[in-house]
Formats: structure tokens, C-alpha cells, sequence
């Protein structure tokens, strides 16, 4: 049993006092933190390095959001790879990474759609080109069928999207939402080492773990071993997955396919052939629901394609802008055709 997105493979750095006061070292050098507080919500965000002084580059904002056991740092090698095309910002949700438990203890996909939001209308930074991936892909779908003035454009990247019948390999992680079993799996692997724990993580969201390469690996289990440290860590995974298995089984308008459906924006959809956790076979399904859609799918690719493969995501990511107009130096725009399916 794991959580669905690796912690991170590619810099980790372990933070000492609040976020915003971590050494500028590693990921911090390249990619700072620093919190957000709102009335009962504090976030931690992460966005690209600038010059002292310098003005923010002359493009749209972006907002990542990662999945389940992830956090910001998942987005690190996309958002470089595209930051001369958007003034990217990524988010730790409530729970994880380096921000706090939500005040409400709220961990369902509304109440994370629900940070999202009050985060955007907070920095007055939307419309946004956004992101997600897994969970996140569930919570951007909300924040985009919910609040279309927020969102340029939607990009999907193996969204956590209701499967009639999930994928065998996806079972352990959906049991993470009964109750008693995150307990159960926590005497199970008491004696199990941050990097057993790390590589099993790898070999589910990974299409090819060999990938990773070492010190990528030892990035991971440092930042792993810092978050089974955390109070909070496994109540946030065990209540985040419960949400996810809670939305599975709304109906009516509140379903999330119903909400794709509502969804304005020109959507991007990005799924694995090699994916463990969301079904290769969902991708035609998503492409019907979203009415601005279009597929890319990457046969060699897991669950988190941005971690795997970010120069392919990126250049999807480029077209999808330069096909609807909404790159560097232009207005927001909302999409109304149909690209796929």
C-alpha cells in the first residue's frame, strides 16, 4: 500500500523552522517557499527564483496542483521547464507538504477545491492557466466547473477521475480511506526503512523507475523521511483518500464527470499507457466529458508524466497555448470546441 504520487524525485531539502525562514538551499534555491494565511487555511507555495528586484516575466499565471502524497514539489522540473511561458505558482494542499492540516479538517475534493479557490481570489491572480495532476486533477476539475472566471485554460495529467472498475493495482490505495486500515498498514511496515517505503512508492507511479537516478533517490527518501515525521501525515492521507473514494460515488450534478461536462475552459489531457493508478482506458471517456478537449497520451509514461517525461508535457503545454491564444501577452480567453474525441 502507498500513497499516489511519489514525495518528490527530483530536489527535496529538509526544512528547519517555518517554511518561510528554510535556508535558501536546494529546492529552495531554485524554487522558494513561503506561506500563505487565510482565516482558518495557511498554504505553502512555491514559484521559480527571481533576481531581487526584478519584475515578473511578461506571461499568463500558472498553478499547479499536485496528488495524493505529493506536493509542490512534484511540479518542480514542469514548472522550469516552462517558465519563460508562464509566471508559474504550485501549492502544497492542505495536509501536505509544507502546509498545515486545514483548520475544518476538511479533506474532501470540495474542501481542497474549496483552498484553491480562496487562494486565487485571495492573490487576485486568476484567470489562471491550471494544473493538475491525480487528486489534483479531481480538485482542478471542481475549481474549473465551479469558478470558470478563475481558469484559462485546464490541464489534466492522469486525473483521479470515477473508474466503474479501478485498475487491480489501484486497490491498496483506494483501502486507505477504510477506517482502521491506515492504523493496520502502519503496524504492518513499522520496521519498513524511508527507502523501502520510497521504492515502493517509485514502482507504482514510475512507468520506468529506473529513471530516477540516485541521487534523485536519496532526494526522495530525505524528504520522505521528513514527512513520516509530521503529526499530521497519515491522517491527511488516510481523510484525502477518503474524499476521493467519497466523490467516486456522488451522482446528480454533484458527480464529478457531471462537473467535467460544465467545465469552459480549453482542457489538456495527459494520460500514461503505464499508469498503475488511473486507467490508460479512461482517457476517451475524459475526452467526451470535456467539451474543449484534447488527448495526449504517452505509452512509456506512469502517473505522474511531469515527473517522468516534463519536456513532452511542456511542449503539449506550448500548444495548447499557442492553439487557443492564451500564452505570453495575451487576454484570457475561454475554449468552445472540440479538439478530441
Amino acid at each position: 500500500m502507498a500513497s499516489t504520487d511519489p514525495p518528490h524525485v527530483r530536489t527535496a531539502t529538509q526544512h528547519r523552522g517555518s517554511p518561510g525562514t528554510a535556508p535558501a538551499t536546494g529546492a529552495d534555491a531554485t524554487h522558494p517557499l513561503r506561506t500563505v494565511t487565510l482565516p482558518g487555511l495557511t498554504l505553502a507555495v512555491r514559484s521559480p527564483a527571481r533576481p531581487p528586484g526584478a519584475p515578473r516575466p511578461d506571461a499568463p499565471p500558472a498553478l499547479y496542483v499536485h496528488g495524493l502524497g505529493g506536493s509542490s514539489l512534484n511540479w518542480l522540473a514542469l514548472m522550469s521547464e516552462l517558465a519563460a511561458d508562464v509566471d508559474g505558482e504550485a501549492l502544497d494542499l492542505p495536509g501536505f507538504g509544507y502546509s498545515p492540516p486545514p483548520e475544518d479538517g476538511n479533506y474532501t475534493i470540495s474542501g481542497h477545491a474549496r483552498a484553491v479557490i480562496r487562494y486565487l481570489d485571495a492573490t487576485g491572480r486568476g484567470p489562471v492557466h491550471l494544473l493538475g495532476n491525480s487528486l489534483g486533477g479531481a480538485v482542478t476539475t471542481r475549481v474549473a466547473a465551479a469558478r470558470p472566471d478563475l481558469v484559462r485554460t485546464l490541464t489534466l495529467v492522469a486525473p483521479a477521475l470515477p473508474e466503474l472498475r479501478p485498475q487491480r493495482s489501484a486497490l491498496p490505495t483506494g483501502l486507505l480511506a477504510l477506517p482502521g486500515v491506515v492504523g493496520g498498514y502502519r503496524r504492518l511496515t513499522r520496521d519498513w526503512t524511508a527507502e523501502r517505503r520510497t521504492r515502493a512508492v517509485l514502482a507504482l507511479c514510475y512507468g520506468d523507475p529506473g529513471r530516477v537516478t540516485e541521487q534523485d533517490f536519496t532526494d526522495a527518501v530525505a524528504e520522505y523521511e521528513r514527512r513520516l515525521g509530521l503529526p499530521h501525515f497519515w491522517d491527511s492521507l488516510a481523510r484525502s483518500a477518503r474524499g476521493i473514494v467519497d466523490a467516486y460515488t456522488l451522482g446528480g450534478q454533484h458527480s464529478l464527470w457531471r462537473q467535467a461536462e460544465r467545465v469552459l475552459a480549453p482542457t489538456l489531457l495527459i494520460y500514461g499507457g503505464r499508469d498503475r493508478l488511473v486507467s490508460f482506458r479512461m482517457a476517451r471517456k475524459a475526452v467526451r466529458a470535456f467539451r474543449s478537449s484534447r488527448l495526449v497520451t504517452m505509452p512509456e509514461a506512469g502517473h505522474v508524466p511531469m515527473m517522468e517525461y516534463p519536456e513532452q508535457v511542456a511542449t503539449a503545454f506550448r500548444r495548447l497555448l499557442a492553439d487557443t491564444g492564451t500564452g505570453p501577452g495575451t487576454a484570457p480567453a475561454t475554449g468552445t470546441e472540440r479538439d478530441g474525441g
